[in-house]
């Protein structure tokens, strides 16, 4: 009886077609996702991943002798990451009704400020630059805020999908210097087996990090296609590494990390862009372009589903799905490690919104 409401009522019904999933329905079913993730990550970080900036390396070990490119681009490093509390704390606002994307940003932040830690070592055991210059320099950066680059959360997710997949790529292309493997003649020869270490460690995480962001946006990709697809495409269209507006020498760092073939506009578009298109299952940037636009010019009348449909082509949904699936097993794995399946399981739910191939039955 509470569902029998008087005729001038029935156009304020929820306008889901009978069959599809609602839009609360979907939230649940990614915070619930988020949370199981995060209980995974957080314990996966602690057996593996436990290390401390100060006594995990030898830093009186550390090459007093590295070239001016190596310390400007070390000093670039460490002045991105004093802009943790803020990284953090610009996230948490949004995402604070969350309790696993809230309570993950908090373990991010705690991982990205022994980011913070081992760049400042970095600088202070190169001895090129003072005790004194550093604290100046840090009281500098600090005295400017980062802001988010988007207002909304499903943008920001995306946002970090990139923007830790191209930090692990710095890092991972600095510990090819230091490691004596740059193919730049003017770094050829550089070693130094702690800078080694270092970049290898904190890529490491920053890896760990992409993969957390990118298994959350993989599952807004899965219930809701079309707003996550157009999230995408704004990121990409203006992305650019955090903080650059705020670090004062930022010119001079970007174009020596260039120069020493570390990162640059190549290296985004080859390895960073196409790589995550590739884990998102996305052709291209162009596919996805040209398939926001398709969706867009189908009308999307009530109930039919038109625009759900288009944006089906735009890219692997198939894929997606799988991903989303593989993710429920591995969050289940750990469930039933502590007993908590017994209780309140993470229970992976198919979006029916995807059209079935032709032969496939509605209910199969």
């Amino acid at each position: 009886m509470a569902d029998i409401m008087p005729p001038n009522m029935l156009n304020e019904r929820p306008r889901t077609p009978a069959g599809l999933l609602s839009n609360q329905e979907k939230d649940r079913l990614i915070e619930r996702g988020f949370l199981g993730l995060y209980r995974w990550y957080t314990a996966r970080s602690q057996e593996t991943r436990n290390w401390n900036p100060d006594q995990s390396f030898d830093w009186r070990a550390m090459s007093k002798t590295l070239p001016p490119e190596i310390i400007t681009v070390i000093q670039g490093f460490f002045a991105v990451e004093q802009y943790a509390p803020d990284f953090t704390s610009q996230l948490m606002h949004v995402v604070r009704r969350s309790h696993g994307r809230s309570h993950f940003q908090l373990r991010w932040g705690s991982e990205e400020e022994k980011h913070a830690d081992a760049w400042e070592n970095a600088v202070l055991f190169s001895e090129q630059r003072s005790p004194e210059w550093i604290a100046e320099y840090k009281e500098r950066l600090r005295s400017q805020v980062w802001e988010l680059p988007f207002p909304d959360a499903i943008h920001n997710l995306a946002y970090t999908v990139f923007q830790e997949r191209a930090t692990q790529l710095n890092y991972l292309n600095m510990m090819k210097i230091a490691q004596g493997k740059s193919e730049k003649p003017h770094l050829a020869g550089v070693t130094d087996a702690v800078l080694a270490k270092v970049s290898q460690t904190i890529a490491v995480d920053e890896a760990a990090h992409y993969n957390f962001f990118l298994e959350g946006l993989r599952m807004y990709l899965y219930y809701y296609p079309e707003r996550t697809l157009e999230s995408i495409k704004n990121v990409i269209g203006q992305f650019s590494m955090p903080a650059a507006q705020l670090v004062p020498d930022w010119q001079e760092f970007y174009e020596t990390v260039y120069r020493a073939g570390i990162y640059g506009p190549r290296d985004f578009n080859r390895d960073v862009m196409q790589i995550a298109f590739r884990n998102l299952g996305i052709e291209s940037r162009k596919a996805l372009e040209e398939g926001i636009k398709k969706t867009r010019e189908v009308p999307d009348f009530d109930g039919a589903n038109h625009k759900t449909t288009a944006i089906f082509d735009t890219f692997d949904y198939g894929q997606v799905e799988g991903d989303v699936r593989r993710l429920h097993v591995k969050i289940q794995e750990y469930e039933k490690s502590f007993g908590m399946d017994r209780l309140d399981p993470t229970v992976f739910v198919e979006n029916p919104a995807v059209p079935k191939k032709d032969g496939q039955a509605a209910d199969d």
